[in-house]
C-alpha cells in the first residue's frame, strides 16, 4: 500500500458505541472531496460512548482502518476522531466587561469570553469550549460582530461545553494503540450538523437530532452559530435491548428485527403481519404479531423524542427552530420516526443525510454516516493542517480541543 499524503487524503473515524466507520476521503481543490475508502466494524468496549474496555475497543478500531485501508489502497496513520458521550454537557453563561477605549477592539471581545468562562466547573470536568452566541453593548440589540462598535459595556452571551478529559484521554489512547495518530478532536453533533443541514436551515434557525446506537446527540442552530447542546444517554440501544427482554429473543436477533420490521407509531401499522423470532432458550422459534412488536417500540421512541422536547421548552428555544428538526444518525432510520417527531414537536420534520458531491454511487446516501462525513468537512475547514503539538499526550488533547467549533462559523 502507498503511505498516506496529508496534504490531499483526509480521514475520519467515527467511534460509536454500535459501530466504528474510517472514511478516507481525497481532497478535489480547495473545497471537495471524494470518497475512495470505507471501513466499518461492530463497536465492542464502548458503552454510551465512553471506552470501558480498551482491548476491544483498540480490535474494533483495528478492523474498520483495515477495511478502509485495503477499499482507499493506503495506509492509514493518521484520522480526525468524533467524540460523543453522557460525561459531554454544556450550560449558557454571561460575560461583562468595559469597553477600555470607547470602540470594541478584538482584546475586549476576548476579555468579555474570559468573563463568561469564569464558572465553577464541577470535579472531573474540563471547559472544552466557550462558544459567542451573541453580543449586546449597552444593553442595545443584539449583535453577531462587536468590532469596531462605539460603547461603554460588552456582554456576551456564551454556550460552554464541558466533558470528561479522562474519557477523552482513553479514546485518544486506544486510537494510538490501535496504530492512529489523532490529528483532532470535534464533537459529534456539531460533525454531524456540518454534514447534513444547509446553510439557510443554519441561519433561519434548526434543531438536529443524532440518534445513535449508545447517545442521542443534539445540536440547535441560529445566524449560523450554536446556541445549544446536549447529549442524551438514551439511543438506538435501548430499543434493541427492550425488544430483547420484552420479546425474549437474544440481542443480535432483537437488533435484526428492529431493523427489519420496527414502526415508531402503531399508526403506521397497516397489516399486523406474523414474525417469526429466535428464542433466547436454544434454538427455540416462535410466531409474534407485529403489533406486539411496535408495542415494545412506541413507549421508548416516544421517552426520547419526549425527553427533547421537554428539554427544549425548558431550555425556551422552540422559538429559534423556525425550519424545524432534522433526525440523523443510524436511530433515524426506524421506519416513523420522523412522523412520530412531528406530531411531538408539532413542526416540520425531516431526515437528514450527508451532502455530498463525490461518492461511490449511493454508499453514502445514509444517516449512519452522518458523523464520518462531517469530520472530513470539518478537517478540509482547517485547510488539512497538521497537528502537531509536542508534549504529554493529555496537553495535546487539551490543545486539541482548543480547536473545536470556531472553525465550523
Amino acid at each position: 500500500m502507498a503511505t498516506i499524503r496529508p496534504h490531499n487524503i483526509l480521514v475520519s473515524i467515527d467511534i460509536g458505541t454500535t459501530k466504528i466507520c474510517t472514511l478516507v476521503a481525497q481532497q478535489l481543490g480547495t473545497d471537495q472531496l471524494e470518497i475512495i475508502g470505507i471501513g466499518q466494524s461492530p463497536s465492542y468496549g464502548l458503552r454510551k460512548g465512553i471506552v470501558v474496555n480498551m482491548g476491544q475497543t483498540i480490535h474494533s478500531i483495528k478492523r474498520a482502518v483495515k477495511e478502509a485501508e485495503i477499499m482507499a489502497g493506503i495506509t492509514i496513520e493518521s484520522a480526525y476522531i468524533g467524540i460523543s458521550g453522557g460525561h459531554i454537557h454544556s450550560i449558557s453563561s454571561q460575560g461583562i466587561v468595559p469597553i477600555k477605549r470607547g470602540v470594541v477592539r478584538k482584546s475586549d471581545v476576548s476579555n468579555a469570553i474570559v468573563a463568561a468562562r469564569a464558572i465553577p466547573i464541577p470535579e472531573g470536568q474540563q471547559v472544552l469550549h466557550v462558544l459567542p452566541q451573541y453580543f449586546i453593548i449597552d444593553s442595545a440589540e443584539k449583535i453577531y460582530d462587536p468590532v469596531g462598535l462605539h460603547g461603554v459595556r460588552l456582554e456576551v452571551q456564551a454556550h460552554i461545553i464541558m466533558g470528561s478529559i479522562t474519557s477523552v484521554q482513553n479514546l485518544v489512547n486506544c486510537c494510538e494503540m490501535a496504530g492512529i495518530t489523532v490529528k483532532d478532536i470535534i464533537l459529534e453533533q456539531l460533525a454531524s450538523a456540518q454534514a447534513v443541514l444547509s446553510k439557510d436551515e443554519r441561519t433561519l434557525g434548526v434543531a438536529m437530532i443524532d440518534i445513535g446506537g449508545g447517545t442521542a446527540d443534539v445540536a440547535l442552530y441560529q445566524q449560523e452559530s450554536i446556541r445549544h447542546t446536549m447529549v442524551l444517554p438514551v439511543a438506538g440501544n435501548h430499543f434493541t435491548n427492550d425488544i430483547a427482554i420484552g420479546l425474549c429473543t437474544p440481542l443480535k436477533e432483537a437488533e435484526e428485527i428492529k431493523r427489519t420490521y420496527g414502526l415508531a407509531s402503531k399508526e403506521l401499522l397497516e397489516n399486523d403481519d406474523l414474525i417469526e423470532i429466535e428464542m433466547i432458550q436454544g434454538n427455540k422459534m416462535r410466531i409474534i404479531k407485529r403489533s406486539d412488536l411496535v408495542r415494545i417500540i412506541e413507549p421508548r421512541a416516544q421517552e426520547l423524542l419526549s425527553l427533547i422536547y421537554d428539554k427544549l421548552v425548558m431550555h425556551n428555544l422552540l422559538d429559534m427552530m423556525t425550519t424545524g428538526v432534522v433526525l440523523t444518525g443510524g436511530g433515524s432510520l426506524l421506519k416513523g420516526m420522523d412522523s412520530l417527531a412531528q406530531r411531538i414537536f408539532s413542526m416540520p420534520v425531516r431526515i437528514g443525510m450527508p451532502r455530498i458531491a463525490h461518492d461511490i454511487p449511493g454508499s453514502l446516501e445514509n444517516p449512519i454516516y452522518a458523523t464520518g462525513y462531517g469530520l472530513l468537512l470539518q478537517a478540509l475547514k482547517k485547510g488539512c493542517s497538521n497537528i502537531n503539538i509536542e508534549g504529554p499526550l493529555l496537553k495535546r488533547i487539551i490543545m486539541s480541543m482548543k480547536s473545536w467549533v470556531s472553525d465550523f462559523f
